[in-house]
């Protein structure tokens, strides 16, 4: 039988809890009782979890054996700033197939009025990112950053010192071998100009550690802003020969990613 996953707001060595309006959607809405049995995520570790305590907004668990969970390749996600309600659906999606980070990025065609209002829906996505990893049976939500503009986010991945891979004469589709390192790809999607799709960079490769995607907004990349990521050593491919709406491409992308991974 599988079980409802929830992410704990509180947790120790052998207890957990939900709180506030987490807590409320358990206790009102699907009527938890005491002895109910569930998983509960804490921390970076499942646990099988029973229900001890109910109240309004706090609910508590007694927590049992840890629960294997299967590690997947960290996939970050730039995900330039669009239509909001399309935006929240692709956040959900995501979430569900597994992203790791979402970075949300002001873009130079993301309007106007959406990137001076991106800061106050953040909490709003973080929320939705929640309930979409409970949904999904996740261990921790994606972690979803402060909008920022491009050259902020490519700057944020550097600093953290992933090694890229350089274009050149191995970003082709040839074949990695177990006597390599793992690599950690960094992939601008574009509509014009890529010869490889997502797929076939992505089958080229049998040892990715990490993986970087970038999303654009409606109307796509700007030329110079294609070119700072190649500056920064990404990766350009397409996604095919159709031009998909910005929150399908992001979950397309995603979901050709975790299946080649």
């Amino acid at each position: 039988m599988t079980r409802r996953r929830w992410i704990a707001d509180e947790f120790s060595a052998d207890s957990a809890a939900l709180t506030g309006a987490h807590a409320a959607h358990l206790s009102r809405t699907l009527r938890a009782r005491v002895g109910q049995q569930f998983e509960v995520a804490c921390g970076d570790q499942v646990r099988r979890a029973t229900v001890a305590s109910v109240q309004d907004e706090r609910v508590e668990f007694t927590l049992g054996e840890e629960v294997e969970a299967r590690e997947a390749v960290p996939i970050t996600l730039l995900l330039a700033i669009f239509k909001f309600d399309r935006m929240e659906w692709a956040i959900e999606k995501c979430t569900e197939l597994n992203v790791t980070t979402i970075l949300p990025v002001i873009a130079r065609r993301t309007e106007k009025h959406l990137a001076l209002a991106a800061s106050k829906r953040v909490e709003r996505w973080r929320r939705i990112a929640r309930e979409a990893a409970e949904q999904s049976r996740r261990i921790a939500p994606p972690e979803i950053g402060d909008p920022e503009k491009l050259k902020e986010s490519l700057a944020k991945l550097h600093d953290r010192n992933v090694p890229a891979v350089v274009p050149g004469e191995d970003s082709g589709p040839s074949r990695g071998t177990s006597g390599h390192p793992g690599c950690d790809l960094r992939i601008v999607l574009a509509e014009t100009g890529p010869e490889a799709t997502l797929s076939e960079v992505l089958r080229a490769r049998d040892n990715v550690t990490s993986l970087a995607l970038a999303v654009g907004p409606e109307g796509g990349w700007t030329g110079e802003e294609l070119q700072s990521f190649a500056t920064s050593h990404w990766m350009a491919a397409s996604l095919g020969d159709t031009i998909l709406r910005a929150e399908t491409a992001a979950i397309a992308a995603v979901a050709i990613a975790r299946a080649e991974l």
